[in-house]
This record gives C-alpha cells, structure tokens and sequence, in this order.
C-alpha cells in the first residue's frame, strides 16, 4: 500500500466514523473519494499537442464539470478505461462534462505524435487529448499512476481522485450529481 493510499484510506474512514460528507453531496450518495491532490486543478502546461481541440486552459473551463484522464496508449489498463471514459464523454457531454485527455508516455516510442494519433482513431476517441511528453501536466497534478482520473467541479476544485481501473459507476454519479447541481 502506498502512502497516498493509506492516507485516501485514513480520510475516507473518518468521514465514514464522523459521518461527515463532501460538499454538494447528501447522505444518501455513493461515498466520494477524497483527491490525494486537493484544491484549484492545475493548469495543462508543457503540452506538445493537443488533439480534437484546440489548446485549452483549465480556467476558461471554470462552469463546467471536467474529467482529466491521464493515460498512454502502451498501457494495458488505459486501454481497458478508454472504453467508459468515451462512454461517459457520449454519455455527458451536452450536459457540461468535458473530459481532457492527458496522454503522458512511459515509453519513448508513446512521445510520437502520429502514434498518439492512431490510438486516438482506433480507440474512437474524439474529446480533447493533450500530449503530455515532458509530464509537466503529470507532475503539476503530483500523479504517480496510469490511468488515474480526476474529477473537477465546476468551480476549478478537484473533488475526486481514481487511480487504476474500476470505478465507473461511482465517476458516473458524482459527474451526474455535479452536471445536476448546475441545472
């Protein structure tokens, strides 16, 4: 167990012992994740490319519930997210949900911009990647892992943090309660 686990595990049994729950969330809601990394989202910076958009800034996406994936198209468990991410891009996306794709290699065959081109085409991916080839992006969010997804209000604040596979029908409810919030 790493520590940014144990310490996730530490904060998600005191709110359940205190009873205690996420702003903008009652009771009767799935348990929200608390983020390893709170407050204001980063900015996307060092970005080489940004594919299906043109460049974006996280501020000008205050208003909106963003999903920022953090991904490489060499990793196995990326692959096996891309699919319920896209899903909830379908899924969302008229509603508010923008999801920000932030491909930060492993390997230096992943740093080819036509390389990230193709997976994006064989995987149907169509919302805004960035590339993240220096992991500038990687480290402003202090992420360790692939995939991890983090979840941001519509106020800039990081309220859900994922690393790994898994997870879907709880990113889904906290996306939908906080697309609701805003209607």
């Amino acid at each position: 167990m790493t520590i940014r686990s144990l310490a996730t595990s530490a904060s998600l049994i005191a709110l359940y012992l205190f009873g205690a729950t996420a702003p903008g969330f009652s009771a009767e809601t799935t348990p929200v994740q608390i983020a390893a990394v709170q407050g204001i989202a980063p900015n996307f910076i060092g970005i080489s490319n940004w594919f299906n958009s043109p460049p974006l800034d996280i501020k000008s996406l205050r208003g909106k519930v963003v999903l920022v994936d953090f991904w490489t198209y060499g990793c196995i468990n990326c692959v096996n997210t891309l699919p319920h991410v896209t899903a909830l891009h379908s899924k969302y996306k008229d509603r508010g949900l923008v999801i920000v794709g932030v491909h930060t290699p492993e390997f230096p065959f992943e740093k080819s911009a036509s390389n990230v081109q193709n997976a994006l085409k064989r995987h149907g991916i169509t919302y805004p990647v960035a590339q993240d080839n220096e992991s500038k992006t990687w480290n402003a969010y202090s992420n360790r892992y692939w995939p991890a997804q983090y979840i941001v209000d519509q106020s800039g604040q990081i309220v859900y943090q994922h690393d790994g596979e898994g997870q879907y029908e709880q990113m889904d409810s906290i996306i939908k309660k906080l697309l609701s919030a805003n209607s």
